[in-house]
């Protein structure tokens, strides 16, 4: 994948092969950014609009990447940005106080016709969307995408140690949910 990636990224960066490259990168990142961002917002739809953000981002932005991180890192930091920013606008739209967002995305889960899930899927679901942002992200990063701290520590810019904090309160907090919730 990495030769694969500086291949893209040479091809991106010249004019003439920019349309061509781009629509590869699409096809080869779309769908694990669109699953990244949907387990944050839930709501398809919501998910569509953000990933087309991200892709518009790294459009304008190609030029000014510099291979400091892989590709897939620069992207998912992308995405992952814009997922936060989008979170912080509905919450700001809706008068909630930062952290208490859980209401609208529960809602956004519950009345999502994309949303496919069995009971236990849907109790999951509702616990982490009880999260606080930042352990949202990491556990959703560790748990479904099976991140390793490491990356995870280079997308977010946090310390291994502070993730794996995160993850662990994460964990206990939806445990804990999920045996209150019996």
């Amino acid at each position: 994948m990495q030769n694969e990636d500086s291949q893209l990224i040479i091809e991106l960066k010249q004019e003439h092969r920019k349309d061509h490259a781009f629509q590869k990168l699409v096809k080869l990142y779309q769908e694990k950014l669109y699953w990244h961002i949907r387990k944050m917002v839930i709501s398809h739809d919501d998910t569509d609009d953000i990933l087309q953000n991200t892709f518009i981002k790294v459009w304008k932005n190609i030029e000014n990447f510099r291979e400091e991180s892989s590709l897939y890192t620069w992207l998912y930091r992308i995405a992952t940005n814009e997922t936060i920013t989008f979170l912080n606008s509905q919450k700001k739209k809706k008068w909630l106080p930062i952290n208490e967002g859980t209401g609208y995305l529960i809602e956004n889960m519950q009345s999502d016709p994309y949303f496919e899930g069995d009971k236990l899927e849907q109790k999951l679901q509702r616990a982490i969307q009880t999260l606080p942002e930042k352990q949202r992200l990491v556990f959703n990063m560790r748990y479904f995408d099976e991140m390793k701290y490491e990356k995870m520590s280079e997308i977010l810019n946090t310390s291994v140690g502070a993730l794996k904090a995160s993850y662990h309160h994460a964990a206990k907090k939806i445990e804990q949910y999920i045996n209150d919730s019996d």
